[in-house]
C-alpha cells in the first residue's frame, strides 16, 4: 500500500485493522480458526498475494502491503506480548503442580523430536548446523494455535489439555536458550560449542538473576500502591511499563527482548494481579499476535508450491506423524489411552510461530541456506492451516477408541486454581468473605477469591491464600477464573452498584451457577434479586432478626420459642424476596 501521510505506515494499519475487525469475525462465523484466518489474509494482502497484480491494477495498492518494516516492528511486539503471557502461565504453584509434565514429558518429546527430524535433515544432505536448527526448531508447536483450539473446545481443563498446556509450557521454556545456542553457532566456533555456550548460559542466568531479584522487589509494590487508586489506565500503563521496560533492561544486558518480557511476566505471575494483567493485555496481545499471523503469511510465498508439489504435502504430512508418534508415545507413557494420545499428538503435531523467528535469525547467521529456510518456512504456514483439521481427526479417532472399549483415566494429580472444577469463586474478601472462606477451608472446600482492593489482596495473597485482584464485573476475568465452573459463586461486596454490576455479568457469563449475594440492607438485595442473584442475605436484617430473638428472651420467651419466631420471620422476609408471599408469623 502507497504512503502518501506523515503519519508512518498509516495505510498499512488501516488495512490490518480492517481486516482484524471485518475479515476475521467473518471467518469466525464461519468457524474457521483465527490463526489460520491471519494466515491466510496475511498471504492475500502481502507481496506475494494481490501485490504480484499491482503493476496491471494499480487500485490493489490500496489493499495491499508492498513493504514489511513497519509490520515486521508491530509483529515483534506481538511476540513480546506473547512471551509475557507464557510467563504470567508459569508461576512457581503452577510449574510445581504440572511438573511431571512440564520438565519429564516436556523435555522428552523436544530431545526426541529434535533427535528424529534433525537426523533425517542431516540424512538428507544438510550441514550439521542446518540439521540441529531444523530438529530443534520443528521439535516446537504452536502455543497460539493448540492454546485457542483448546479454549474454543473448552478442553484446556481436561487432563489431555492440562498434559498438553504442560509440555508446550516446557517447549515455551525452550525458546530462551535455544537463541542462546543459535548465538553461540553463530560464532562458528563448533569445537569450542559447549565451553561457548556454557559461558553465555552464565552470563545470561547472572543477568537475569539480578533483573529478576531486584524487579521482585518493585514490581509488587509499585503494583499495590498505584492499584488503590482504582484507575484501569493506571493500571494498564503500568502493565506496559514492567513488559517493555523489563524487556529494555534484558537487551541492554545484551539478551532477547523476548527474554525480558517473559521475565516480566514471571515476576507478575507470583503476585495477586496475575489475572487482572492477563485481562489488561488480551486485546493487545490478541491483535498483535494477529499482526505477527499476517506478517507470517505475508511472507509465504505460494509460487513454490508449484516448485515443489511433492515434497510440499509430503513435508507437512511428514511433520505431522513425526511429531504425532513421539507427543502419543510420551502421552501413554504418562498414562493416558492411544486414542487419547494420538488426538494430543495430532492436535500439537504443527509447527510453532517461533520457527519464523528462529528460522530468520539463522538465516540471517548464515546457518542454514535461503532456499532451505523458505521452504521450512512454508512448511510450518501449511501446518498451521492444517492443524484445525488434524485437530478434529484426532478428536475423532479418540472417541473412536474410547467407544471400542480403550478408556483408561490418565492420573495426573495436576489441579491448579485457574484450571479446577467444583470450586467456589468469592466476590469480595472483607471480613464477610474471609469469615466464608475460613469455613470452606476447614471442610476441605476449594474456592477462589476476587478483591478489589490491591492493598488488601496482597496482604492476603503474600499470606498463600488464594486471593486475586480484580474486578467482579468482567467477564475476561470471570473467563479466566473458570467462573462457569464453579458450583456456586458467593458476592460479599458491600458496594451498591458494585455488586449489581457484578450480579449482571456473573448471569450473563454463568446463567445456570448459583449465585448467593450479601447486601446492605432488604432494597439493596430487591434489587440484586432482579439483576440475577439466585439468593440474597442483607445484612440489616441480619442483625436486626439477632436483636428481635435477645429482646424476646428478655421478655419471657423461651430460647426455643424466641429462635422459631425469628426464623419464621427470616423465611417470611426472604419468601419476599423471591417474590413469595408467606403469613406473618403469629407473636
Amino acid at each position: 500500500m502507497q504512503e502518501h501521510h506523515p503519519l508512518p505506515f498509516l495505510g498499512e494499519a488501516l488495512l490490518f485493522l480492517a481486516l482484524a475487525g471485518i475479515l476475521i469475525p467473518l471467518l469466525q462465523g464461519l468457524r474457521i480458526n483465527q490463526v489460520v484466518g491471519f494466515l491466510a489474509a496475511g498471504i492475500l494482502v502481502g507481496p506475494f498475494g494481490l501485490g504480484l497484480w499491482t503493476d496491471s491494477v494499480p487500485a490493489l495498492r490500496y489493499f495491499t502491503v508492498q513493504r514489511g518494516a513497519g509490520v515486521d516492528a508491530l509483529a515483534e511486539l506481538g511476540v513480546l506480548f506473547l512471551m509475557f503471557t507464557i510467563g504470567l502461565e508459569l508461576s512457581a504453584a503452577r510449574l510445581w503442580a504440572l511438573r511431571r509434565w512440564v520438565f519429564a514429558g516436556g523435555m522428552s518429546q523436544i530431545a526426541l523430536t529434535a533427535i528424529l527430524i534433525g537426523g533425517m535433515a542431516y540424512v538428507f544432505g544438510n550441514r550439521t548446523e542446518t540439521a540441529v536448527v531444523l530438529g530443534l526448531v520443528l521439535a516446537l508447536s504452536s502455543t497460539a494455535a493448540v492454546m485457542q483450539l483448546m479454549t474454543e473446545r473448552r478442553t484446556l481443563g481436561t487432563p489431555l489439555g492440562q498434559a498438553g498446556f504442560a509440555i508446550l509450557m516446557m517447549q515455551d521454556l525452550a525458546v530462551v536458550p535455544l537463541f542462546l545456542l543459535l548465538g553461540v553457532m553463530a560464532t562458528g566456533e563448533s569445537d569450542n560449542l559447549l565451553p561457548l555456550l556454557g559461558g553465555a548460559l552464565a552470563k545470561s542466568a547472572l543477568a537475569v538473576m539480578v533483573i529478576y531479584v531486584v524487579g521482585r522487589r518493585l514490581v509488587q509494590p509499585v503494583f499495590r500502591h498505584f492499584s488503590r487508586r482504582g484507575q484501569p489506565d493506571v493500571f494498564m500503563a503500568l502493565t506496559l511499563l514492567c513488559a517493555l521496560g523489563i524487556a529494555a533492561l534484558t537487551a541492554a544486558a545484551g539478551l532477547s527482548l523476548a527474554l525480558g518480557a517473559f521475565l516480566a511476566g514471571l515476576l507478575l505471575a507470583e503476585t495477586e494481579f496475575r489475572h487482572e494483567v492477563e485481562v489488561t493485555i488480551e486485546p493487545f496481545k490478541g491483535l498483535l499476535m494477529g499482526l505477527f499471523f499476517m506478517s507470517v503469511g505475508m511472507q509465504m510465498d505460494l509460487r513454490q508450491i508449484a516448485a515443489s508439489p511433492v515434497w510440499m504435502p509430503l513435508s507437512v504430512i511428514g511433520l505431522f506423524l513425526i511429531k504425532m508418534a513421539v507427543l502419543a508415545l510420551v502421552f501413554r507413557a504418562g498414562g493416558f489411552p492411544w486414542g487419547r494420545a494420538v488426538e494430543g499428538g495430532l492436535l500439537m503435531g504443527q509447527g510453532g510461530e517461533f520457527a519464523f523467528i528462529i528460522v530468520g535469525f539463522a538465516l540471517t547467521a548464515g546457518l542454514i541456506d535461503p532456499a532451505i529456510a523458505q521452504f521450512m518456512m512454508l512448511v510450518v504456514g501449511f501446518s498451521l492451516f492444517a492443524t484445525p483439521a488434524a485437530a478434529r481427526l484426532g478428536r475423532a479417532i479418540g472417541d473412536w477408541r474410547e467407544e471400542r472399549g480403550g478408556t483408561g483415566a490418565a492420573d495426573l494429580h495436576m489441579a491448579t486454581p485457574e484450571l479446577m472444577e467444583g470450586h467456589v469463586l468469592i466476590a469480595g474478601f472483607g471480613r464477610v468473605g474471609q469469615l466464608l472462606a475460613r469455613i470452606l477451608a476447614d471442610r476441605g472446600i476449594r474456592y477462589i477469591a476476587l478483591e478489589s482492593d490491591g492493598r488488601l489482596a496482597g496482604q492476603l495473597h503474600s499470606q498463600g491464600l488464594p486471593v486475586y485482584f480484580g474486578d467482579a464485573a468482567r467477564v475476561e476475568l470471570l473467563r479466566k477464573l473458570h467462573a462457569d465452573r464453579a458450583t456456586a459463586i458467593v458476592l460479599t461486596m458491600d458496594h451498591v452498584a458494585s455488586a449489581l454490576h457484578a450480579v449482571a455479568a456473573i448471569r450473563r457469563e454463568c446463567p445456570h451457577t448459583p449465585l448467593f449475594a450479601r447486601s446492605r440492607d432488604e432494597k439493596h438485595a430487591l434489587a440484586l434479586k432482579k439483576a440475577g442473584a439466585t439468593m440474597v442475605f442483607p445484612e440489616t436484617l441480619e442483625s436486626s432478626l439477632q436483636l428481635s430473638s435477645l429482646v424476646l428472651q428478655t421478655l419471657g420467651e423461651s430460647e426455643a420459642a424466641a429462635t422459631h419466631i425469628v426464623q419464621a420471620e427470616r423465611e417470611r422476609r426472604i419468601a419476599q424476596l423471591q417474590g413469595v408471599e408467606l403469613p406473618v408469623p403469629p407473636l
